[in-house]
């Protein structure tokens, strides 16, 4: 309590102004009643008076290290509350996913670093999470960061994190990701984006764990796994200049690339099936085109497709007209009109086209009505008329459908 220049109570107040997360106890050999409140109020773990038994002093700090852990790990789930992804299943029979679930399986038990290379959408952030699962870190935290959805001016403070005052707007502390995920993962998403800049502060933290906050001079040192992932040739940034190469060297312990879904079409069947579950079922038509589509997207994409025929399809079952226009190009062009003069052979989608031109036409363009008239929901036959081309004015006026 009584120190030269300052006392024990002061020392205490001016960790706090400077948002220490450092627990405290305090030995004193005058304890007051008003001291000990006013330490309690200041956030001291303990307040002790002496003489006290170095045996229970230890027991005492045991404590005071074990509450300092506990508040870490609630900063960190607060922290990963505004940070979590759904969980997804990695889906494949193929043998090059056989070979990444094998790489996985090699590398989740070390703490070494981890590079997953592919295309974007093959589902890297999967992968490390899988990475994660099967480690010794399976209970800590598992953080992301996407390098090229955040500002180059930002980056710096989500990995690093900041001072209060260090730059406008920094208003109040903020721990960056390397400390929230302390103890556990952080995926770093498209490294290949890191600004140079930030390259060498990087490899600092994955040399020795150390880092400073932005507008901070205190060194601080943090225990955590980084996985990266990237859809560049890192080997040609390299070559470029644009990354680092002992930075690489670094975040390429160990490699795992993706296939791109063109190349695995044989585990398409399994993916569809597991994104649509058992509730949906798919008309041949619809299935065979998702299985010769190309999927540039790759499973991102297929996702999207299928997530969208869900909304489209009626009675739980998705047809080809419920495809996206690029998945199923046949399932609905512009098909022309059927007037007298067409040939005798027109094809099924211009009967369609024409009749329902003709009963919009009947009902004066009002879709309500025609979609009765079809048998058919009213959300399918907006569905229809944006397929077809069908051009309709408002059901208040102006002209209706020439079938």
């Amino acid at each position: 309590m009584n120190m030269p220049g300052i006392s024990g109570l002061e020392f205490l107040q001016r960790l706090r102004d400077g948002n220490s997360d450092t627990e405290v106890i305090i030995l004193t050999g005058q304890a007051t009643v008003e001291n000990a409140v006013e330490a309690m109020k200041l956030g001291a773990s303990d307040y002790l008076t002496k003489p006290f038994p170095l045996g229970e002093l230890e027991h005492r700090c045991r404590i005071a290290a074990d509450r300092g852990r506990l508040q870490k790990q609630n900063r960190q789930l607060r922290s990963l509350l505004h940070r979590s992804h759904v969980r997804t299943e990695i889906v494949g029979n193929s043998p090059a996913m056989q070979e990444v679930f094998r790489l996985i399986t090699r590398v989740a038990p070390t703490d070494k670093a981890v590079l997953i290379l592919g295309e974007s959408g093959t589902g890297k952030e999967l992968v490390a999470r899988a990475i994660q699962e099967r480690s010794a870190r399976v209970d800590q935290a598992f953080v992301t960061v996407n390098c090229a959805a955040l500002p180059e001016t930002l980056i710096e403070s989500e990995l690093f994190g900041h001072e209060k005052g260090s730059f406008t707007g920094a208003t109040a502390r903020k721990d960056g990701l390397f400390e929230v995920a302390d103890g556990g993962t952080l995926f770093i998403d498209e490294i290949g984006e890191l600004p140079p800049a930030l390259q060498p502060k990087l490899l600092r933290v994955l040399e020795d764990g150390s880092l400073r906050r932005i507008g901070s001079h205190q060194e601080r040192r943090v225990d955590v796994r980084v996985i990266a992932a990237t859809n560049r040739d890192l080997k040609k940034e390299v070559e470029a200049g644009r990354f680092r190469e002992d930075l690489y060297y670094r975040v390429n312990v160990m490699s795992i690339p993706l296939p791109p879904l063109r190349e695995r079409r044989e585990d398409l069947p399994l993916l569809i099936d597991h994104v649509l579950g058992s509730d949906w079922t798919l008309t041949p038509e619809a299935r065979a085109a998702l299985l010769r589509y190309d999927w540039p997207g790759n499973i991102r994409q297929l996702i999207n497709a299928l997530e969208r025929a869900t909304i489209l399809a009626e009675n739980h079952t998705i047809t080809l007209h419920d495809l996206p226009r690029e998945v199923a190009p046949d399932s609905g062009p512009s098909a022309p009109p059927l007037t007298n003069n067409s040939p005798g052979g027109t094809d099924l989608a211009a009967l369609e086209r024409a009749h329902i031109a003709a009963v919009l036409q009947q009902e004066r363009g009002n879709k309500a009505r025609a979609a009765r008239a079809l048998g058919i929901h009213r959300r399918k036959l907006y569905r229809l008329i944006e397929r077809y081309g069908i051009q309709t004015k408002s059901d208040r006026g102006g002209e209706v459908p020439n079938p």
